[in-house]
């Protein structure tokens, strides 16, 4: 079942910010409104904070909260070098005379010298203490000022927001959708007309294709057959195209999803490409231009001249910072074919392969380079150089002349992943310094893509367990807090104990201290599940659980604390990764713990009782990257396919000037199309019978889901 709520579609007034008062993160409360013979009274539960911005310069702060209601305010405690305090303190304030008062809750660090900083406020007006007091998590506000609003003269910005809520069922009801998609991709890629994809690709238009692609990318690597499903886009799109040089040039689902493909396999290499000359640009911060029309010979103070500047001396010095830049990253990229992902190479060469079979002719030599160098140099390469920051390269975004540095580098290796086709051509005349380094670059990037495919493995491109954790590497490795296995008698602060951690393909294993001898390990073959903890469960944020089995078959599960969100993402991520070709996962587990005899979670008594929540059991492609989840992918898939049922009806099932029997479909096929082979009539029929039969049982699978909800909602919590 999936609904759609309004959202919102408007204009926002953008307002002045400043920046030693921003605010971020959320404060936990629970206010209740008391009434005794002394009069009115409030009691305001403190409980604990996450996410505040850091203040000092160890990177966390000392919070305390302050209380005010009326005239009147109290304090918490403090808690010191923490960005997520837990208080758990009853604050109470009792009503003074007059008009009734709004409740302020104000965060600070406290500091010895000086004055505190201020991290966060929240505000609740009197009628709402009233009616429905306030109990939860609620995001902290700077203080409110009276120019919040300049009235559209900053600009302004439109939001367009939908909220979505799907109803993911469990995965058996998937799986004769999935095996259709499956089978999509080994039939004829030109001659298929009915399949799942075929029909995704017709009903996908716009910008439904990056997130249609993004999910098909996942959901195909998890089934470890993301190389089937290029060839088959990419053969579909090569089939439709006459003119060689709009190969590829479009956004169609089969650009991409080679693009998600390589942002979801490839991450590491590129960060190993690029990484060390892109630190150097932001760290440096040179003034380079090129285009006379830009050039500020007032900065030309940062490079040093005889006698007066003049654009000659800008170009010629820009000239040499960017060939200084370009020269490292031209070596990295064509001296890294070891380093990349075997999956991408086996990807490229069945591009290149395809593309050489319809592009056969002299004059089209070009074209099977530049269908591998589109995609690795215009589409993962050159926007990455652009943009650091969206590919996890850099923290943060460029300064304007970072910026403008790293467009003009970005423009010159697009340059070369066009071969030089357009050097000289068009308005950026400008570049045309640059020309003969980029000339004497073009013949080492075709050797560089002949090395690229020059592939021979048998294995499967879209095995990403098999291609992205080797056996000894330390992947992953830092401090994290492990909770011991029966904490009989000790209070929850004290199970956890920290714990020096490393990760490799073979082992996760843990000491005191880095270099702690003494080690203990569990091997990751072992690992059965590896999931979020409910911050209920020990009310502690950032935990995570490993679930192992012994030799025996017994399950045994260790509870790990991450510092930040940030850290609990890249360690779930890299155990996924890790344990991705383990046998015999879990399909669900508990989300949270068992304790006072029962489970946080579902308040089952029983120890061994089995899971509430389903898991996430197929791996993680990349830190920056959500988990893969196949349920929700196929889901979306689900979806999109409901939207062209009625169109792949009125294609293949139904048609006025016919009976629709058996009979008459028979007849039809033998003899109603002059020509036609009835094996091409009868395979699109079939496929699409398929499918809708497919799309039907899906679709009372969720109306017999939701009546189940609906029932055990009208029983109410005794009914269970």
């Amino acid at each position: 079942m999936t609904r759609w709520w309004p959202g919102i579609d408007s204009w926002i007034n953008l307002s002045r910010v400043d920046p030693d008062a921003e605010v971020q993160g959320e404060i936990c409360l629970d206010v209740q409104m008391l009434e005794d013979a002394r009069g009115r009274c409030l009691r305001c539960h403190v409980l604990q904070a996450r996410d505040l911005a850091p203040r000092d310069i160890t990177g966390t702060s000392d919070p305390f909260a302050r209380v005010f209601w009326g005239s009147q305010s109290l304090e918490t405690s403090t808690i010191k070098k923490t960005r997520f305090p837990h208080w758990d303190e009853v604050l109470e304030l009792r009503e003074m005379p007059g008009a009734p008062a709004p409740l302020r809750v104000e965060l600070w660090d406290w500091d010895m010298v000086g004055k505190n900083d201020f991290l966060g406020m929240v505000e609740f007006p009197p009628q709402v203490l009233q009616q429905n007091a306030p109990s939860g998590w609620f995001r902290l506000l700077p203080f409110p000022r009276a120019e919040e609003d300049s009235g559209g003269t900053l600009g302004a910005l439109r939001l367009k927001v939908r909220l979505l809520e799907d109803r993911i069922l469990p995965s058996r009801y998937y799986q004769p959708l999935t095996e259709l998609l499956m089978e999509s991709v080994l039939g004829p890629a030109e001659e298929d007309a009915a399949s799942p994809l075929a029909v995704l690709e017709e009903l996908t238009l716009g910008d439904c294709r990056q997130d249609l692609a993004t999910k098909l990318v996942k959901l195909f690597l998890g089934q470890g057959q993301a190389g089937p499903l290029l060839d088959y886009l990419t053969r579909r799109e090569v089939t439709r195209t006459t003119d060689p040089n709009t190969l590829f040039r479009s956004n169609s689902l089969a650009s991409k999803a080679m693009e998600q493909f390589m942002k979801l396999v490839g991450m590491p290499y590129l960060h190993e490409v690029l990484k060390p000359v892109i630190n150097r640009v932001f760290e440096e911060k040179k003034y380079m231009e090129l285009d006379p029309c830009k050039m500020d010979l007032g900065r030309t103070r940062r490079i040093s001249f005889k006698g007066a500047p003049s654009e000659e001396h800008v170009r010629d010095a820009s000239l040499g910072l960017l060939t200084g830049y370009l020269g490292p990253i031209v070596e990295a990229i064509v001296g890294s074919v070891g380093r990349c992902p075997l999956a991408m190479r086996l990807a490229f060469k069945q591009l290149h392969q395809c593309v050489e079979e319809h592009f056969p002719q002299a004059e089209h030599e070009d074209v099977k380079y530049l269908a591998i160098s589109g995609f690795l140099f215009l589409r993962f390469f050159a926007p990455a150089i652009l943009t650091p920051k969206l590919f996890d390269l850099r923290d943060q975004h460029a300064d304007p002349q970072t910026s403008r540095s790293l467009l003009l580098l970005a423009k010159a290796v697009q340059s070369i992943g066009n071969l030089g086709q357009q050097l000289g051509q068009g308005k950026e005349l400008w570049m045309a310094p640059l020309h003969p380094f980029l000339l004497q670059s073009i013949s080492r990037v075709r050797h560089f893509l002949d090395q690229l495919v020059d592939v021979d493995e048998e294995e499967e491109a879209g095995g990403p367990a098999r291609a992205l954790v080797a056996p000894s590497v330390i992947v992953r490795e830092g401090y994290l807090l492990k909770r011991k296995e029966e904490p009989a008698s000790l209070a929850t602060r004290f199970a956890f104990k920290k714990r020096y951690f490393w990760l490799s393909g073979e082992t996760l294993s843990y000491s005191k201290s880095p270099e702690w001898q003494m080690r203990s390990s569990v091997p990751v073959s072992h690992i059965r599940a590896v999931e979020r903890v409910d911050e209920g469960a020990f009310q502690l944020p950032h935990v995570m659980q490993v679930v192992t089995q012994d030799a025996a078959g017994a399950l045994h599960t260790t509870y790990l604390q991450c510092k930040n969100v940030n850290e609990l993402n890249q360690w779930l991520s890299a155990l996924r990764k890790a344990s991705a070709p383990n046998p015999d996962k879990l399909a669900a587990c508990h989300p949270g713990a068992f304790r006072s005899s029962r489970w946080t979670c579902c308040l089952q008594a029983e120890r061994s009782a089995a899971g509430c929540s389903r898991t996430h059991s197929a791996v993680t492609l990349g830190d920056w990257s959500d988990p893969l989840d196949p349920d929700a992918e196929i889901q979306m898939v689900y979806r999109r396919l409901l939207l062209g049922r009625d169109q792949l009806r009125m294609k293949f099932q139904e048609d006025p000037n016919t009976d629709s029997s058996p009979e008459a479909d028979a007849e039809k096929s033998s003899g109603a199309t002059e020509g036609a082979c009835p094996d091409a009539l009868a395979r699109p029929r079939e496929a699409a019978a398929r499918l809708l039969e497919v799309l039907a049982d899906l679709d009372r699978a969720h109306e017999e889901f939701q009546q189940r909800e609906q029932q055990k909602a009208a029983l109410g919590p005794l009914g269970h």
